[in-house]
């Protein structure tokens, strides 16, 4: 991770400046800013490889310097906020943010999220932005998967609804394969935690359920279903 562009976007001008410097002793390059506005712009003049944004800047807030974010660019961002509790966290998620981390956090937890969430970006840029699978998933027999009207190009990775092409995140091109690799078989929220945020340790199951609710807008409501106490399954 030598040479990953972090953005981080932060008002507190002592966390800004303690969490800037853990990041770069471990290697990466941080553009630091302390409102939204100033964050936008230096995303678009930078391109950072990931964005850490915190939910309540001025300017902009976290949320909504977020959406900008996702309307431009499938960029991995990282949510920080001050309450596990809090509805921001939700609102960071469904603004389109990969995961979130509650402060006040320890820096080598904050660095482990980055690369996890970095290890399931890779460096790929497939049509949705979705990139190439990890080495570890599972193939399936055929590249091409059928579900009803929805359609998944695993080798591609373009992702088709009644012929028109679905624009995913990677993380939801990654959720979206986990369910095809398993079509009717209930996967629980731990284990798409594991296989889809790459967590070796319990995580806030909102993470899956806001991001099933963004797929589910994206390739139709009944596609994937809910079984209540156990997880969701993709129906054939």
């Amino acid at each position: 991770m030598a040479d990953t562009h972090v953005l981080f976007v932060e008002d507190d001008d002592v966390i800004r400046e303690a969490t800037q410097l853990a990041l770069e002793r471990d290697g990466f390059v941080v553009t630091a800013m302390p409102d939204g506005l100033a964050g936008l712009e230096a995303f678009r003049a930078d391109r950072p490889d990931i964005a850490l944004l915190d939910v309540m800047v001025p300017g902009l807030d976290g949320v909504s310097l977020c959406r900008r974010i996702r309307d431009e660019s499938t960029v991995p961002v990282i949510m920080l906020s001050a309450r596990a509790d809090s509805i921001d966290v939700v609102l960071g998620l469904e603004a389109g943010a990969d995961d979130y981390v509650t402060k006040p956090f320890d820096g080598a937890v904050l660095v482990a999220r980055i690369r996890a969430v970095l290890r399931r970006f890779g460096h790929a840029s497939g049509p949705n932005g979705a990139g190439a699978r990890t080495p570890d998933a599972p193939e399936p027999a055929e590249a091409i998967l059928r579900f009803g009207d929805l359609e998944v190009d695993t080798e591609g990775m373009e992702v088709r609804k009644s012929g028109q092409p679905v624009a995913l995140t990677p993380t939801e091109m990654r959720l979206l394969l986990e369910f095809s690799d398993a079509p009717g078989t209930v996967l629980s929220r731990d284990r798409l935690l594991e296989r889809v945020w790459d967590y070796g340790w319990g995580g806030d199951t909102r993470v899956v359920d806001v991001h099933v609710q963004r797929l589910r807008g994206k390739i139709g409501q009944d596609r994937i279903e809910t079984v209540r106490g156990f997880g969701y399954k993709l129906r054939g």
